[in-house]
């Protein structure tokens, strides 16, 4: 279960897969819409012919009116439909790109900077960079932005050592490609303290750096928008 749960954040593939089941689901669901709005509007076009003595009222199919009076019946509600599809588009399945009422209530939390030095990756989770790169001095100690318990503490082929922490409010951060880690699973850690030391580890890494990614109720928000570094 914890290995499932984590995946989330540091397997690479774990995204793309999620995201085309729900896309595989979507196309399924919008193949069988447009069935029945096909069906619907063979219907209505028989009966508008009727109305208009085009054609004899056997002329329309029995399975016809049968299959597309159900939907007429069941009153199918497309622009809702259309919307939610929009809806599930934009956000993406996994990962955030709006503002929402949830991060507007974090935006109202004070947090640590993990450390002093300046952007060179921005937070673009269109392009899959859930978080930002954050250039620091050599051996720069990182501290954690907030109170929490380590939930991993880890190499990985991708990020290097990597540390992430529980916190209060469904809320973990990520602390990726370090030179060390200096805390271990389940020791409790409260702002400000040091857990690692800032690095170039992982296949991912082109430099000493910090990757920082914040999860809040399981979407990537832009760290930037509530710290300062």
């Amino acid at each position: 279960m914890v290995n499932t749960f984590l995946a989330k954040w540091f397997d690479p593939r774990f995204a793309d897969q999620e995201t085309r089941k729900e896309l595989v689901s979507m196309r399924l669901s919008l193949d069988s819409l447009e069935n029945e709005l096909d069906t619907r509007d063979q219907y209505i076009q028989g009966l508008r012919s009727i109305l208009q003595g085009d054609v004899a009222e056997s002329d329309v199919s029995t399975e016809q009116a049968n299959g597309a009076g159900v939907q007429l019946q069941q009153g199918v509600d497309t622009q809702k439909i259309d919307s939610l599809f929009k809806s599930e588009f934009e956000r993406g399945g996994d990962f955030y790109l709006g503002e929402s009422l949830d991060n507007i209530e974090l935006g109202k939390s004070y947090f640590f900077s993990p450390l002093s030095g300046f952007i060179s990756a921005a937070f673009d989770a269109q392009n899959d960079h859930f978080g930002i790169d954050v250039v620091s001095k050599k051996d720069e100690p990182i501290k954690v932005i907030a109170d929490g318990t380590i939930v991993f503490a880890s190499w990985t082929q991708d990020a290097g050592n990597v540390i992430a922490i529980q916190h209060q409010g469904n809320l973990i951060s990520v602390y990726k490609h370090n030179s060390a880690l200096m805390k271990n699973v389940g020791n409790f850690v409260s702002a400000g303290d040091i857990i690692a030391i800032i690095g170039n580890t992982g296949e991912l890494s082109s430099g000493p750096h910090l990757h920082l990614e914040l999860w809040y109720n399981g979407n990537a928000v832009n760290p930037e928008e509530f710290i300062s570094f």
